[in-house]
């Protein structure tokens, strides 16, 4: 029996290992191309380790003004919404939660059909651009203000919290007011350390309204440039140009290629960065606020 027991940890750790590689080496893959001087990777061959290092095609990305325009508005995008979004959605989750709340019956139906239900893009446009939206910064701001999905996490959290407190803060003169700035808020970190992570990846990653939603240059988003780079040869092209008047002479080593994989390696470390301070609050967050529904 103990024979057939580790028989079974060997070939679960030979899998796992297995697994564990083909999710990494894509990201090892772009890293070791960005690393690599581009004309040499242009020859092939590389694939576990840079064959010439450099920090070229770094440099070269950082001279395109278009790139730090993009990078200043994805951290005010992501900044400004996470902090207003998960406010919002914490400030209508505390609300559905209180027994005195007047048309509790008819508010939930309504904010659960939204969930499941929507207008379609074409609608949604015209909505945009009827309210003043389009090409306005505040587009990556409102429309993102409330989500269905996480009021339900932070509902279900806030309802294991003692109702005694309320109470408590309730016959000492407090208003809903103090008492959701200060009983709510500080017994909810876990959870919306949890929620502000998540909100943060969808404010980073998203390049969709940026897309749809603006036409000025100086509104895109990073990721909305980095897909520009991947699938416009013309975009990677013209800062791999080392003839620019942006990127000095002495960055002659670069191509398209090796460009593209610098800025995926650009785009994707800052939320890597923000990951491990939320990290300890991730799980047990998410484990409190789904116990009770």
């Amino acid at each position: 029996m103990r024979q057939k027991a580790e028989i079974f940890d060997y070939v679960n750790i030979f899998l796992m290992t297995i697994i564990m590689f083909i999710m990494v080496y894509p990201m090892w893959y772009i890293i070791v191309g960005a690393f690599n001087e581009g004309a040499d990777y242009a020859r092939g061959g590389v694939y576990f380790w840079a064959r010439k290092l450099t920090i070229e095609n770094f440099q070269a990305i950082f001279y395109q003004k278009a790139i730090l325009q993009a990078f200043w508005i994805t951290i005010l995008k992501s900044g400004i919404g996470t902090i207003t979004s998960v406010f919002f959605t914490t400030w209508v989750a505390f609300g559905i939660t209180r027994p005195k709340l007047k048309g509790k019956k008819i508010y939930i139906p309504v904010i659960m059909f939204t969930m499941f239900f929507s207008g379609g893009l074409i609608p949604y446009f015209i909505l945009i651009s009827d309210i003043g939206l389009y090409d306005n910064f505040l587009v990556y701001i409102i429309p993102t203000l409330f989500s269905v999905w996480y009021m339900i996490i932070i509902q279900s959290f806030l309802r294991e919290l003692p109702e005694a407190l309320m109470e408590a803060a309730t016959i000492d003169g407090a208003s809903e007011y103090k008492i959701f700035f200060a009983i709510v808020l500080p017994l909810s970190k876990p959870v919306l350390a949890s929620i502000t992570l998540f909100t943060v990846v969808g404010h980073w990653n998203v390049y969709f309204d940026s897309m749809m939603f603006t036409s000025s240059q100086h509104l895109e988003t990073i990721q909305y440039y980095l897909r520009k780079v991947i699938s416009d040869p013309g975009v990677s092209g013209s800062i791999s140009n080392a003839g620019a008047a942006e990127i000095p002479d002495s960055l002659n080593t670069i191509t398209p290629q090796s460009v593209k994989f610098a800025t995926m390696v650009v785009t994707a470390l800052p939320i890597i960065m923000v990951y491990p301070f939320l990290q300890k609050y991730f799980v047990k967050g998410l484990t409190i606020g789904a116990v009770k529904g």
